[in-house]
């Protein structure tokens, strides 16, 4: 586990910040007045728990984030290796068929 992760679980860990933050994800974006009108902690206290999961939420996504990015890129470069591996010989065959002779003729004395 990373310790992105365990930041996430810390901040998790304590039952207030845990209400929040499934109550965010429950109803989405709220005002820090709705909730604290709803949370029984003082205004600051509903704050500071939003700074947390912040601190904690972002880095986390920029995590994902980036393995996903990591593993489309990996899926592209597999998806070239296999359609070269499909066609052998191709790249070779359109090089050689721009390359110009004397006189105008192709590679190998085609006319």
């Amino acid at each position: 586990m990373t310790k992105t992760h365990d930041a996430l679980f810390r901040t998790l860990a304590d039952p207030t910040r845990r209400a929040l933050f499934e109550r965010l994800c429950r109803e989405g974006e709220q005002t820090v007045g709705s909730l604290t009108a709803r949370a029984g902690v003082s205004q600051p206290a509903v704050s500071e728990v939003i700074a947390d999961l912040e601190h904690a939420l972002v880095p986390a996504h920029e995590e994902v984030a980036a393995e996903e990015e990591r593993a489309r890129l990996g899926r592209l470069h597999l998806i070239r290796d296999a359609e070269q591996a499909a066609a052998p010989g191709k790249q070779e065959d359109a090089r050689v068929a721009t390359f110009q002779g004397p006189a105008g003729s192709r590679a190998g004395g085609i006319p």
